[in-house]
């Protein structure tokens, strides 16, 4: 079924809607999640919880691409997973790896709860994927939206794990010079 069918059937309250979004994203979303969480049974959960909340967001919103609605859906669901369950130990998935590595360029001083400072700061970082080479975006964004583990990235780049691990590297060096232009770095 067309991803427009699947959204009219979510837009008439038809609840075949989450059968047909279930059979058709049911191991992107999964994938999603266990690459943030590492964990088989509580990527279901959150996959699960992903049917439930996409029912009940759309209507009112209508997704352009149901695919990446899905996606965000499923990321936030498995990263607040991720918080509650791990808020006193690091967990066996890809993002305490993804914290440290942009720690080093993410300002510690930053209240992400001010609307105002947030929004500017995703106003820079989209900014920042604007103007990257195509695979250079997609590498950080399966890296640091999607969680994706760096062999898994290097081997559908074609591209050996040492050789992303650097091009990681030097696009987070990249990120950092963007934000100490705008203010929003300090050196640790």
């Amino acid at each position: 079924m067309e991803d427009e069918q699947i959204i009219n059937l979510y837009f008439a309250r038809d609840e075949s809607a989450i059968r047909e979004t279930e059979r058709k994203y049911k191991p992107y979303c999964f994938t999603v999640s266990n690459n943030i969480l590492g964990d088989i049974h509580s990527a279901e959960e959150c996959v699960n919880d992903t049917w439930l909340e996409t029912w009940n967001t759309i209507p009112p919103q209508k997704p352009s691409v149901l695919k990446l609605f899905l996606a965000k859906i499923t990321r936030n669901l498995s990263l607040d997973y991720f918080r509650k369950a791990h808020a006193q130990k690091r967990g066996a998935g890809q993002i305490p790896l993804i914290l440290d590595e942009l720690a080093e360029v993410v300002p510690s001083n930053v209240n992400f709860e001010e609307e105002l400072y947030y929004k500017e700061l995703l106003h820079i970082l989209n900014d920042f994927l604007l103007h990257l080479a195509d695979d250079d975006k997609m590498i950080f964004l399966q890296r640091y939206f999607y969680a994706s583990p760096i062999k898994e990235i290097a081997s559908n780049s074609n591209c050996s794990y040492n050789t992303l691990n650097v091009r990681l590297h030097r696009l987070r060096k990249r990120l950092k010079v963007r934000l100490e232009s705008e203010g929003y770095y300090e050196e640790r």
